[in-house]
């Protein structure tokens, strides 16, 4: 079948990949790839700013690559947040549904991530300046609680092959893999969901994230953060850091399924990350996933009944119930750098009971924020995710059809940036 290509778009060759660009978008230079695609930045002409470009890597192979395309497309059409990356544009070379074959969605470009400036200091201010971003994107009210199987909200998986390079098939680690001889809790777990799922003001979306991370939180040298809700494609050595990275910022009742979990597990996330930046060091450095509760146990303390009630699990139960009382630990000794503010709100989301622990709508009246709060930019979603195609059982033309059909009626959206700026510089 020949290919007719539209009217304004040329074609260059990108990290040995073709790319069919509008002539707005100029100078793309490889950033990076992955399993579902490659990203590229390039220059707005209209606007003279930088741009991520990315291209899906055969996105009609099949009705599941079909399907994972055509949510990738409406999940970053649904994210309209200043602090998530979502979609300013979406475009294909094809003049005809008969000819289209490619298309690619243009999101903001930011210069770097959490992960790789880790390394550096941080002061107190700017460690709250960039939490509090972070709490603004994942504002909860009204969202939908859990994933499949739990409430109903939407879930974005990641896969095993690398972190950042998101996939919409149910990936699952069978409990069985975990080897740890004479291990109730071990021989009890049930199969771990890998989760990684939109993050925003996303909680009032009905979507939640459940594996927020340090390479997941974009910033720019301005201090400005957002959350990464797919993952931009990366290197070769940031992507096969698997599920090891992963798991040290992963909420302990995602980790183990061993209770009822809602929104407040990208809570925990953040305090990890917080915790990160207060000190340079992983606060929960597990070598495995009964290892990564070991750590964790250490600073929470060995929970007493009310909480081993709650769990779900008959192993987890046994297991926590066969362990020495242990103490929580003072964080103002944990954190002995931190201001009482940060070491209390710290305490408040790095609580292990789901139930106590702190809500981001909490988390940002919390008084470490009092310098940069400003309640009328804490937005919420005006509506919950359309997720109505779901369960639909549809052919690859069909969802090629519905793609299309949102490519061909789509408008560039105007982003919605802060009214202020911190004047804060991340070097």
């Amino acid at each position: 079948m020949s290919f007719t290509r539209k009217k304004g778009f040329y074609r260059q060759d990108v990290n040995k990949t073709a790319w069919e660009l509008p002539k707005t978008y100029v100078s793309p230079t490889h950033v990076g790839s992955g399993a579902y695609g490659a990203v590229c930045c390039a220059i707005d002409k209209r606007s003279g700013e930088k741009v991520a470009i990315k291209k899906l890597s055969r996105p009609f192979q099949s009705e599941i690559f079909a399907k994972r395309a055509y949510r990738e497309l409406q999940l970053l059409k649904h994210m309209q947040h200043e602090n998530v990356i979502g979609l300013l544009d979406v475009f294909t070379p094809a003049s005809s549904l008969r000819s289209f074959h490619d298309f690619y969605l243009v999101m903001p470009f930011m210069q770097t991530d959490l992960q790789k400036i880790m390394g550096m200091e941080f002061s107190e201010d700017k460690i709250q300046y960039l939490v509090y971003q972070m709490l603004k994107g994942l504002k909860v009210h009204g969202g939908r609680e859990g994933g499949w199987g739990v409430g109903g909200a939407l879930v974005w998986r990641t896969e095993a092959v690398g972190a950042g390079r998101a996939q919409w098939d149910r990936v699952e680690e069978s409990g069985a893999s975990l080897k740890h001889s004479g291990s109730k809790l071990a021989a009890g777990l049930i199969s771990l969901s890998l989760s990684l799922s939109l993050s925003q003001y996303i909680h009032s979306a009905g979507v939640v994230h459940r594996d927020l991370k340090p390479g997941n939180l974009a910033v720019n040298e301005d201090c400005e953060l957002k959350i990464l809700d797919f993952g931009l494609a990366r290197h070769a050595d940031a992507e096969m850091t698997g599920y090891v990275v992963t798991r040290w910022y992963r909420a302990p009742e995602v980790i183990l399924s061993w209770m009822h979990y809602n929104q407040t597990v990208d809570i925990w996330s953040v305090g990890c990350i917080m915790a990160e930046m207060l000190t340079g060091k992983t606060l929960f450095k597990g070598k495995d996933y009964l290892d990564q509760l070991s750590q964790i146990l250490k600073v929470t303390g060995v929970p007493g009944a009310e909480f081993v009630q709650k769990l779900n699990d008959k192993a987890a139960k046994s297991y926590i119930q066969a362990l020495p009382q242990s103490p929580k630990k003072d964080f103002s000794q944990l954190f002995p750098c931190a201001s009482p503010q940060a070491t209390d709100l710290l305490e408040k989301m790095l609580e292990l009971d789901v139930d106590k622990r702190l809500t981001a709508s909490q988390a940002l009246a919390h008084p470490f924020f009092e310098p940069f709060r400003d309640p009328e930019e804490e937005t919420e979603a005006s509506q919950p995710f359309n997720d109505s195609l779901e369960h639909e059982k549809l052919t690859v033309d069909e969802w090629k059809q519905h793609i299309y059909k949102e490519i061909v009626n789509f408008s560039p959206i105007a982003r919605k940036d802060s009214r202020r700026r911190s004047g804060m510089k991340l070097q």
